[in-house]
């Protein structure tokens, strides 16, 4: 709860106290960032961020301000164009050549209103300009490409560089010629300078050494850099990676006829073994498991014309549409169910179907010759039956293909072409997601096999449990008998529109070149479930199906039966109408059709199809009427061909409605009597005869597919009632009941209700015409029986419950906002105001019912007394146009009933709603929204108002109901994602309204939005609210005049109305300046009241920003992304706007953004830190090291040696306090990145003089802020280069997405229902499609992951996007540095300000940066140096080293432009550094050190072109007149002379980049040539520094620090007498002895007083301590030397520092003891001629702690072998002294020892701990066992050791990892003497194991085990047998013999106090272990006993002295 409390508070609060507290705790209590951001000085005018002020009236505004300006761009930002708006009638589109309409005209009003509905055209209100606003942002679509034509390639250096591995080659060759290192210290002046005399120089710049005044060198600097700039910067910024944005509003699909998916069927040829007859065929779709037909037939004819002709005599002739071989089949709902099947027929003959079919079973046609008889008998009777049955038909055979077998063995070409759904509803539901019909190869399918037909086996039914049987492995149909035949299809993807086609209705659709042609037929689809699509074209046919009949129970001969069908509009015989579709090969239409004939069945099944063309309208005597015949198949006498045995009929129309469905009818014996027709057959007829008594016997199907009429008793009956009104006709009939006119009210409501019953299907089929009506019946209310009847609540009502019903049902339809995409194609398309007097013609062609007898009630004379018209004038809303008095009466009636204004009505309906009606509406707000707005404008636009003022356009209760709308929107919150819905809804109403409403009412129903979003905010405590409001202010900004509504050309003067004090308070609370201008500089940049009221959405939009932004507003920590992209999507939408594409506008609209910069600065602590280790560095090189010659932070975790990471980085934060200022959550890198390319976009369209005005009222450390800003901006859009695309790319590099945003999405419930609806609405495999796509063009950028690897081209592409935003942006940041220096060069501030300009140049100069950019950056740089030469040269000492640094590393640059302009820079620096003060030494002293440091780190550095700048300099030196008199030319000679020395010593350098060791050495030897220039040595002992550090030689790096301060210290002893200081380098030797080398001695040592010298920032006290802060092991020593400066500055924090560390190492010292890791040492020996200087050198390498001798082994041999050759390379497997005679001279040979530390006795007293023992090394020991004999090892007696002691020149740990070895000594012990060593050891192990504590067991066995041990080989028993038993003949040997036998008397002693301790130690189990021990042990003593106690007499002659000798013998001993 006080989390929520807290939470509301600071939402609550004014933001300005924050910013105070904040930035004064950033920048050390300096003044607030915004010193006005509460304008007035009266608190009453603070309105708080977070709450809205009150808007300005913006039509009273421009009334007020008429524009300055007369006409142009500017002009136009001002208002809204005047053709903002039109209503455009289009009209619609149609499929076929003739538009589909009844051909005996429209008679029947319903009829007439369909027809109309579906040929009137499209209705379109067009916002001209709507496609600039945001919602079609160029920067999400594939104009961003457009936009990117013809972008210049920017040249960058990192592209550039060649790959390293071509380098590498041209240097193996210099790699195999090692160096000598030891030849003169600076290799030959001589040859150098010749290389230098002959290189060529770059081009120089002209007039570069001209006098001309500053103001002239900055203007053509500026036009320079403004020259060809690019335009618009989004158009390079890839668009934000979000989902759809919100805004957007797809214009809905244009409402058309369905189609499922399309497939072509043609049928190519059908061939039998014999051919004998025709053979008629058809084809059709089923679905087996809706067991449904799901298509109208296709009838084809395959016959050859020969054939044909046996029907001569029954044949019309055949009409073209007839003769169709292919089709089109549409499928809604594809399924692996739908099977497609092929069915024979053939001319009635006598015998059943089996007689008939078995020739075609029997014969082959490979026997024709052999069968000829037989085969020619066969035909013969086949013409026979022809010429006589030849109308009749009979079943013969049938076949079925599996469709999605087809489909899915054909092989999807790619299965990701793209699926056009047409609808979304096409998604197949069936769970086979796989059904797809549109991306498969086409196939053509040979079909062999066809099952006969059986008889009584012909019914649907029977069909579909054959078809399912077929789908079984084991199908029963395979074991039949097959007729064989040969049918061809081909099966393939419809094309779109393919020529030639027919409608079902044969209507020729486009294109239909030529009517000659053979067509193709669209089959008509029956679809196995509810298709959901509005009816748009006059469709009226029927479709009847025989089913069955049962005439088992008739008398007579009835068996071989046929149905002739006929539909009648009469009873006479000549009334049967010609509407029958024919088949094949016949007419179109016929009058009647037969069934086919089962031979000699009394009760049949069928299984034709009859289409009927149904009449428009329908009459009482329309019936379809059914004849039975008896077909007689022989030939007899006397006997008819055809008998009537029945007769039965089904009359169209049944009250009125039509009637369709299952029928089972009886059958009449005898014609039926006069005026049947209007009877049903059911109904029993007087006098007639039936069959089975008046039995259902025959079983029809009727199936109507019509858009004329609805089939649904509801609609039927509301379209009734309405017509009935139109006609005037009373009583009406409906179904079975009399409607008179009194009751039609009350039967009209209860009509208008029941909709809410009717079927959905066809409510979406008639959903246009049915909301047309209603939509008529409010805004013409009828008059009934003389009185108004207002229906405007009931129609209300059921809009809105038939809109909830679509939204509910059809949800799949959605766009992302939940709009019902059939409902939004209606308003879009189809609705349109009614005309608004009822007898004038409509408005637009067409309006709806266009003369209608509404009012025609009032013509009789007599005015009806009910026509009470004070009731309807209070009805009818107070319309302004109404004419004064009505003339009579009917105009009187008709000027009320005309008033009704459809938006108005809805308006008042809407707000009096209530309970359910009022949730249903609420619940599809966005429906009701868009009608009232396409009203709004359709009455403006035809009643010509558009062009009346806004204030008066439409009456104050229309204005209050909208509002009563807006405020009631949120009154509920209980439904998130009806919540969510409502937002966007009513902001696009909202939005949409600003073109056509007073737009100050617009801003003040935002405003209540804003107050009631805000209330709840603080009541409710959820950031959902603050997403959604943020969707709210999206939309509405998505305005196209967005900027027109932000009066973005006032000027903020202090408004007039709302608060009058503002003006006076203005003026005196600037604390600069009195007079109002500058005020209102300050207004302008700060979210000021003024400014938020007269820029109003933008600033709303800047106010959330700042306070989402806010530090402190925790809550909103997971909006930061989406308030960033809300600014970021206005700005590149204004970016590409071509109505701001002029300057001046784009200042303007800049304008309107100003304060985004203090908001940015704001965020700066926030920000994400591009600068830090995140800057990649590109090629492989470190991350540009020079940046800091300061020593880096990781170098020196020093001898302590933690572990750091990369060295030489950038300087970590940018922040002058980066630790404490980051206690906030950080911003996402994307965020980051958008939130600057905002602030860089302002800066770069603002207008430089307001922005100069502007700086010059900021405090210099909100100027310094702005710096840090921009060199923030620098690193964040640094150039990635070429290669790094390439690696993004192999790694397929997919967008993290972002963590904040998944943090987002948890933190606010992921605002779900819209982002649900979206991902629902991308999910189905249809409809969504196109939006795919489009977001795939989108996104060229967008790393994606399923699209693998992109294309070279693309690559390219977006690294010439990157290389342009790079340059683009920095070339504004530049421009800013610029105004920023205008600004302050007049201040008395600039000291403070420059240096910060300076560190951002330096720091853009760092980075990867274009050869463009880098010229205007030098240009800039040389202006700045000669305007104020002392910043550089007194001031910002450190940054001219950096300035250095940069130009060199640019002089090296492979591009020549870059090398011209930095050449220039530096010669003019030396130059203008000469004119101070006669000599350049400041200059001259850094660029050497700066050449060192480069070359030092450098990897890929390229000394040719460096030489080439060089050049340019001496060049530039020869040509200056000016100076030619002075030393000047001298002394430039001198420089490059020497810079060319350390170049050619890199050079060598660079031959062993590979060679650590060599490469060190050689950076040892520069850094000792520099011994008489302390800075130069300084900057090379950091260099070596950072080389150890990357290859983790910490101690060695530390050692180079100690070095640098010993240095340091020895000139400051020097410089200043400062007792505390250390006195010179001696200080130092207590950390290592190697430091004396830094005394300044010799005799040619530079004085320190001398300009230049010793001016490098570490010669200071400040610094020395700097370079002690690196940690060190030796940390006392450091500190001992530390406290004295410390104490003596007073310095209290730091030496509590000092103390905490201390004891934090003392700390660690105690614990580590023993447990660090310090250095393994090898004596390494090269030998061979090969090795150039090295031969026969040896050296001590110091390698890491653990390294084995098989490594340094490996790794040298491998290293040497790659250089000379691996066979060429060989390592000596010995110790032993190498004799070079016996050598390979051809050969390289190595030789690697294994040595250790060797300490004296007396050392020994020193070194107490293990890092004594590790530290200050000079001297090592290796030991080598040989025998006399030649060989290694012998026997104890024969056994020697030599042991080789070496010294080194220097002690380890030095500044390098090899020392020279300058001593050897050896020493040889005889096997005595190493059997004496031996013994010493092992005694010292069981004197170790027996006193260690804690006690080890484990340990002291073994070493006891070793010593006792009785089987122990060459054991201590062993040794004393073989020296000690018998006394030596040789007397120098007794002291050896004597000293042997004492360690052997030790020995015992120790091995029994070892026992003892083990016996304390063991356990029970372990009791007969010790017992063994101690028999070994008894066994041992006795065998010595003897040996020890034999003394030599002769030593023992003098007793006393003896006695004393051997006591210290013996102490000596035991030590």
């Amino acid at each position: 709860m006080a989390e929520r409390r807290a939470f509301a508070q600071k939402i609550s609060r004014t933001v300005a106290a924050e910013v105070r507290k904040q930035i004064s705790g950033q920048y050390g209590g300096s003044p607030q960032l915004f010193k006005n951001l509460n304008v007035g000085t009266a608190t009453s005018n603070t309105v708080p961020l977070t709450e809205a002020v009150e808007p300005v009236d913006f039509e009273e505004y421009l009334i007020t301000h008429p524009p300055i300006v007369e006409s142009g761009p500017l002009r136009d930002l001002i208002e809204f164009p005047p053709d903002d708006i039109e209503v455009i009638y289009t009209p619609r589109e149609c499929r076929t050549v003739v538009q589909a309409v009844p051909e005996e005209g429209d008679t029947d009003p319903h009829v007439r209103d369909c027809v109309k509905s579906y040929t009137e055209d499209w209705a379109v209100v067009n916002r001209k300009y709507h496609k600039l606003g945001t919602g079609f942002n160029p920067n999400t679509l594939d104009k961003q490409k457009e936009r990117q034509k013809g972008l210049p390639k920017q040249v960058f250096e990192a592209d550039e560089m060649p790959d390293s591995s071509s380098y590498q080659d041209d240097q193996d060759d210099l790699k195999r010629r090692s160096m000598s290192i030891d030849d003169t210290p600076r290799g030959s002046w001589a040859c150098s300078i010749f290389d230098l005399k002959n290189s060529l120089p770059d081009a120089l710049l002209p007039h570069l050494l001209d006098r001309a005044p500053n103001e002239e060198i900055d203007r053509h600097n500026e036009e320079q850099r403004k020259s060809n700039r690019h335009r618009e910067l989004f158009a390079l910024h890839p668009a934000l990676d979000e989902e759809e944005p919100i805004e957007r509003h797809c214009v809905p699909e244009v409402p058309k006829e369905h189609f499922g998916q399309r497939l072509l069927v043609k049928c190519l040829s059908l061939k039998f073994e014999i051919e004998i007859e025709p053979i008629f065929a058809s084809l059709a779709l089923y679905d087996v498991k809706e067991k449904k037909k799901i298509s109208e037939n296709f009838f084809f004819d395959l016959n050859s014309e020969q054939t044909k002709a046996m029907l001569r005599p029954h044949i019309q002739t055949a009409a073209i549409s007839t003769l169709a071989r292919s089709a089109v089949f549409s499928i809604t709902y594809p399924s692996q169910d739908v099977f497609l099947v092929i069915k024979l027929e053939k001319v009635l003959q006598q015998g059943d179907i089996g007689e008939c079919a078995e020739p075609y079973m029997v014969f082959k046609e490979s026997d024709a010759a052999k069968n000829k008889e037989k085969l020619e008998k066969l035909r013969s009777q086949s013409e026979q039956f022809c010429q006589r049955l030849g109308r009749y038909r009979m079943p013969f055979a049938w076949t079925a293909i599996h469709l999605m077998n087809i489909v899915n063995s054909a092989g999807s070409l790619e299965r990701d072409t793209d699926i056009m759904g047409r609808r979304s509803l096409e998604r197949t539901t069936s769970g086979d997601e796989s059904c797809s019909l549109t991306g498969f190869r086409p196939a053509t399918l040979t079909i062999t096999n066809f099952f006969k037909q059986e008889g009584d086996r012909l019914s649907d039914e029977d069909l579909y449990k054959f078809l399912a049987d077929m789908r079984r492995p084991s199908s029963v149909l395979r074991r039949l008998r097959p007729i064989t035949a040969q049918l061809k299809l081909d099966i393939s993807p419809a094309p779109e529109n393919p020529h030639y086609c027919l409608t079902p209705d044969l209507l020729q659709v486009k294109p239909y070149p030529d009517s000659r042609v053979r067509p193709t037929r669209e089959i008509l689809e029956f679809p196995a479930r509810d298709v959901y699509v509005p009816n748009t074209t006059y469709r009226n046919l029927l479709y009847v199906n025989p089913q069955s009949l049962n005439f088992a129970n008739r008398q007579g001969s009835a068996r071989n039966i046929t149905v002739k069908v006929q539909f009648m509009n009469g009873e006479d015989p000549n009334n049967a109408m010609p509407v029958i579709f024919g088949k094949s090969s016949c007419a179109d239409f016929s009058k009647e059709a037969y069934t086919a004939v089962v031979y000699h069945n009394r009760s049949p099944d069928f299984h034709d199809e009859v289409k009927i063309k149904l009449p428009a309208s329908l009459s009482d005597h329309h019936h379809i009427l059914f004849t039975f015949y008896h077909v007689s198949c022989q030939q007899k006498q006397n006997t008819p061909l055809e008998t009537p045995v029945g007769y039965t009929w089904i009359p169209m129309l049944q009250n009125g409605r039509l009637r369709t469905g299952h029928f089972c009818l009886p059958v009449s014996l005898e014609k039926p009597p006069q005026s049947y027709s209007v009877l049903s057959p059911d109904v029993p007829l007087p006098g007639m005869k039936w069959v089975d008594n008046h039995r259902g016997v025959f079983n029809v199907e009727v199936v109507a597919v019509s858009t004329i009429h609805t089939q649904d008793q509801y609609l039927d009956k509301f379209f009734a009632l309405v017509h009935a009104l139109d006609e005037h006709m009373f009583p009406v009939r409906i179904g079975d009941m009399r409607i008179m006119e009194n009751n039609l009210e009350t039967e009209l409501k209860s009509s208008i209700a029941a909709l809410n019953s009717s079927q959905l299907e066809p409510v979406v089929r008639f959903l246009h015409l049915l909301l047309d009506k209603l939509v008529l019946l409010v805004v013409r209310p009828p008059v009934i029986a003389g009185q108004i009847v207002n229906l405007g609540q009931a129609s209300f009502e059921v809009m809105a419950s038939i809109v909830n019903r679509l939204h509910k049902y059809l949800d799949t339809s959605q766009d992302m906002h939940g709009r019902n995409s059939l409902l939004s194609s209606y308003i879009h398309y189809v609705f349109r105001l009614p005309s608004t007097d009822p007898n004038s013609p409509s408005p637009g062609p067409g309006g709806l019912g266009g003369s209608v007898h509404y009012a025609t009630m009032a013509r009789s004379a007599v005015r009806p007394a009910s026509l009470n018209l004070n009731r309807s004038r209070s009805l009818s809303n107070s319309n302004p146009d109404i004419s004064g008095t009505p003339t009579s009466p009917d105009d009187e009636v008709r000027s009320i009933i005309g008033s009704k204004l459809f938006h108005e009505e809805l308006a008042l309906q809407w707000v009096v709603s209530s309970g359910s009606v009022r949730e249903g509406a609420l619940q599809q707000a966005w429906f009701f929204f868009e009608l009232m707005v396409k009203s709004i404008i359709h009455h403006l636009y035809f009643a010509d108002r558009l062009e009346s003022p806004r204030k008066n356009r439409f009456p104050e209760r229309f204005m209050d109901d909208i509002t009563a709308l807006v405020n009631s929107c949120f009154l509920t919150f209980q439904d998130l994602e009806l919540v969510e819905r409502l937002n966007t809804s009513l902001a696009f109403f909202l939005n949409d309204l600003l073109s056509v409403m007073d737009r100050g009412f617009v801003f003040t129903l935002i405003r209540a939005y804003w107050k009631q979003v805000s209330t709840k905010l603080y009541a409710l405590q959820n950031p959902t609210l603050e997403s959604l409001r943020l969707d709210f202010l999206r939309i509405v900004c998505s305005h196209e005049h967005y900027v027109t509504l932000n009066l973005p050309c006032s000027l903020l003067t202090p408004p007039a109305s709302p608060s009058p004090s503002v003006s006076s308070a203005t003026s005196q609370s600037s604390g600069f300046s009195t007079h109002v201008q500058d005020q209102k500089i300050a207004n302008m940049f700060e979210l000021s009241v003024p400014f938020r009221e007269q820029h109003y959405l933008a600033g709303l939009v800047l106010s959330e920003l700042s306070v989402i932004l806010e530090p402190d507003n925790e809550g909103m920590f997971g909006l930061h992304k989406k308030v960033v992209s809300v600014v970021h999507n206005l700005l590149s939408s204004h970016d590409s706007d071509p109505r701001y594409a002029d300057p001046e506008v784009k200042a303007r609209v800049a304008m309107l953004y100003l304060p985004l910069i203090g908001i940015v600065m704001e965020t700066l602590p926030q920000l994400h830190d591009f600068t830090g280790g995140a800057a990649v560095g590109i090629c492989g090189e470190e991350t540009e090291g020079e940046g800091n010659s300061m020593i880096n932070q990781t170098v020196a975790m020093a001898i302590a040696g933690t572990s750091t990471t990369s060295p030489m980085s950038r300087p970590s934060s940018f922040l002058l306090n980066s630790q404490a200022s980051r206690q906030h959550g950080s911003f996402s890198a994307e965020s980051s990145r958008s939130l600057l390319i905002c602030l860089l976009w302002v800066l770069k369209n603002a207008d430089e003089l307001v922005l100069q005005k502007w700086f010059t009222d900021l405090s210099v450390s909100q100027l310094n802020r702005l710096l840090d800003l921009l060199y923030l901006c620098v690193s964040c859009f640094e150039y990635k280069g070429k290669k790094a695309f390439e690696r993004m790319n192999s790694l397929t590099f997919k967008k993290s997405k972002d963590m904040k945003a998944k943090l987002e999405e948890a933190i606010l419930g992921s605002i779900g229902a819209r982002q649900e609806m979206v991902r629902r609405s991308r999910g189905h495999a249809f409809g969504s499609q196109e939006n795919l796509r489009w977001r795939k063009d989108m996104t060229h950028w967008r790393q994606n992951s399923e699209k693998m690897d992109k294309t070279r081209a693309e690559l390219e592409h977006e690294a010439l996007i990157d290389g342009n935003l790079a340059t683009e942006a920095n070339l504004i940041i530049l421009d800013t540095l610029e105004i920023i220096v205008q600004t302050v060069s007049v201040t008395e501030s600039k000291e403070s300000v420059l240096g910060g300009v300076l560190k951002v140049l330096l720091h853009s100069m760092a980075c990867n940066q274009s050869a463009l950019y880098l010229q205007h950056c030098f240009a800039t740089q040389r202006a700045l140096v000669s305007k104020f030469p002392e910043l550089l040269f007194e001031e910002e000492t450190e940054q001219c080293a950096d300035l250095c640094l940069r130009l060199l590393r640019s002089c090296s640059s492979s591009i020549s432009t870059i090398r011209a302009h930095a050449s220039a820079s530096l010669y003019l620096l030396m130059r203008q550094n000469f004119e101070i003060g006669n000599n350049f030494a400041r200059v001259k002293m850094q660029v050497t050190m700066s050449l060192s440091s480069l070359v030092g780190t450098s990897q890929n550095f390229n000394e040719e072109f460096l030489r080439r700048s060089l050049k340019t300099i001496l060049t530039y030196a020869e040509e200056d007149l000016e100076l030619r008199e002075t030393t000047f030319p001298d002394q430039v000679q001198d420089l490059v002379f020497n810079l060319h020395m350390i170049l050619s010593d890199t050079v060598k350098m660079k031959e062993h980049q590979e060679d650590p060791e060599m490469l060190i050495d050689l950076m040892y030897r520069i850094a000792k040539g520099y011994q008489t220039s302390p800075d130069l040595r300084l900057t090379w002992l950091q260099n070596m520094a950072g080389k150890h550090s990357e290859r983790n030689n910490h101690a060695e790096a530390a050692q180079c620090l100690v070095h640098s301060a010993a240095l340091v210290a020895e000139y400051l002893s020097m410089l200043e007498d400062r007792k505390y200081l250390p006195v010179g380098c001696v200080t130092f030797q207590n950390i290592s002895s190697n430091v004396l080398e830094e005394s300044a001695v010799s005799d040619d040592v530079v004085s320190p007083d001398e300009e230049g010298i010793c001016s490098g920032k570490y010669f200071t006290e400040i610094g020395l301590v700097g370079i002690f802060e690196k940690k060190n092991r030796a940390v006392n020593e450091v500190y001992k030397v530390l406290i004295p400066i410390h104490e003596a500055n007073r310095d209290a924090k730091k030496l509590a520092t000092i103390h905490g560390k201390l004891q934090e190492a003392f700390g660690k010292i105690v614990h580590q003891d023993g447990k660090r890791m310090f250095g393994t040492y090898f004596r390494v020996g090269f030998y061979g001629s090969k090795f150039g200087d090295l031969d026969e050198q040896e050296f001590v390498y110091k390698e890491p702690a653990i390294t084995k001798l098989a490594e340094i082994s490996h790794r040298l041999e491998g290293f040497y072998g790659e250089r000379f050759g691996e066979d060429q390379v060989e390592v000596i497997k010995d110790s032993n002294p190498v004799d070079k005679c016996k050598l390979d001279p051809n050969k390289a040979f190595i030789q690697i020892t294994y040595v250790e530390p060797y300490f004296d006795t007396y050392e020994m007293k020193d070194r107490i701990t293990y890092f004594d023992k590790n530290y200050n090394l000079r001297r090592f020991v290796y030991c080598t066992p040989f025998t006399l004999d030649g060989r290694a090892h012998g026997d104890l007696h024969e056994q020697f050791k030599r042991k080789t002691i070496l010294t080194t020149s220097h002690a380890f740990p030095y500044i390098k990892t090899r020392i020279n070895i300058i001593h050897k000594e050896e020493i040889i012990s005889t096997p005595i003497e190493v059997a004496i060593e031996d013994m010493q050891k092992k005694t010292q192990e069981l004197a170790f194991a027996t006193h260690q504590d804690p006690a080890d067991a484990k340990m002291l066995q073994m070493v006891l085990q070793g010593s006792v041990g009785t089987t122990v080989n060459q054991g201590p028993l062993e040794v004393a047998q073989v020296f000690l038993s018998e006394i030596p003949s040789d007397p120098k040997l007794y002291r050896h013999h004597n000293k042997l036998r004492l360690c052997f008397k030790d020995f015992t002693k120790r091995c029994e106090d070892a026992l003892r301790k083990n016996k304390s130690l063991i356990g029970p189990d372990q009791k007969e272990y010790q017992r063994e021990l101690e028999r070994n042990y008894h066994r041992l003593k006795e065998a010595l006993q003897p040996l020890i106690n034999r003394k030599i007499p002769q030593l023992y002659k003098p007793v006393l002295q003896v006695n004393s000798f051997n006591q210290e013998t013996e102490t000596f001993q035991t030590l």
